[in-house]
């Protein structure tokens, strides 16, 4: 196994941001618990704070991909924030800093793809870095929701990679029962979000597995570009940041600027061997729109072409391993 870095680099980092990419909760535990809530850290990186009685029960985790900082920046003031004021958390919380591995070496991963690794059968990733991090975050995650009422949320912040017609976008499993689903996708409207895919199946992401296994609303949030940590354009966060801040808080519901446009999941793209190539760049912008008859990609004699009036294509990645996705046909359906 790879040797990880055991902190960030030396360097102009704001305390908050520095404490929560490198999963150092002292003080925000501190603050938690002097005000009565019950604060336990499970393992490196994961924080949870609950309170006495039936709470809605929310998990947040950021940094699954180490290079997505944005959201880690994000979190870290909001928590810092409301730890100065820890009566106002309305909600029991669970805080997961994903690849702490990754974000210290300032990469997206260290052996293979954090949310590609939940689900049973991993094949030859099973002995990665990533693996061993998805079985302390599977176990934490149990733990969380065990006993839990029945409002269940876990939010999935990450960036994305490429540009995008919809800078800001959500995967949500259909899976999720109606109501709670309804109600997660005013959320993603009042938090800025243009665009939700919904999503039939799993390819192995911690949102899914919590909807899957816990029956939380959870989601993959992608909060516009990466960036580097500490340098972020906070500004394209604002929204998103309100929406959550007003969440664990109890806040009254604001208005939305506007509701998220749906898409149904045409197709998943999977790379089936070395011979697979697509018929476009991984620099494609994602929701990229192909007409109906046009080559998506071709992989020995499989030929995948677009079978709608339009699909449009997100995540392209041509790069990804032999049995992984590399990109997701929509359809727009609202």
């Amino acid at each position: 196994m790879t040797d990880l870095p055991k902190a960030l680099p030396a360097g102009p980092l704001p305390g908050p941001v520095r404490a929560l990419a490198e999963a150092d909760f002292s003080a925000v535990a501190q603050r938690f618990s002097a005000a009565g809530f019950a604060v336990t850290q499970p393992a490196d990186g994961i924080l949870t704070i609950k309170a006495e009685g039936e709470r809605p029960s929310v998990l947040v985790s950021v940094g699954v991909h180490g290079d997505e900082t944005g959201p880690i920046e994000v979190v870290a003031y909001l928590l810092d924030a409301l730890s100065q004021q820890a009566s106002s958390l309305a909600v029991n919380l669970m805080l997961c800093v994903g690849n702490i591995g990754a974000i210290r070496a300032g990469k997206r991963f260290i052996d293979a793809d954090l949310n590609r690794m939940f689900r049973k059968e991993r094949g030859s990733l099973e002995g990665t870095a990533e693996a061993a991090r998805a079985d302390v975050m599977i176990t934490a995650t149990t733990a969380f929701f065990d006993g839990a009422g029945p409002v269940r949320w876990h939010l999935d912040l990450h960036t994305a990679i490429r540009p995008s017609v919809y800078p800001t976008f959500a995967i949500v499993p259909e899976l999720i029962a109606e109501q709670p689903r309804r109600e997660l996708i005013e959320w993603l409207g009042l938090a800025g979000i243009g665009a939700v895919i919904m999503n039939p199946a799993s390819v192995g992401t911690y949102s899914y597995y919590s909807a899957e296994h816990h029956a939380a609303a959870g989601t993959t949030v992608e909060l516009g570009r990466i960036g580097t940590l500490g340098q972020n354009d906070l500004s394209q966060f604002v929204d998103a940041s309100q929406a959550l801040d007003d969440l664990l808080r109890g806040a009254a519901k604001r208005e939305a600027k506007q509701q998220p446009h749906v898409f149904n999941t045409a197709r998943q793209i999977i790379k089936l061997s070395d011979k697979f190539q697509m018929a476009f760049g991984k620099e494609t912008h994602n929701f990229t729109a192909l007409k109906q008859g046009e080559e998506i990609a071709r992989d020995g004699d499989t030929i995948y072409t677009v079978q709608h009036p339009e699909e449009l294509v997100v995540f392209p990645n041509p790069d990804v391993r032999i049995g992984l996705r590399a990109g997701l046909m929509v359809v727009r359906v609202a």
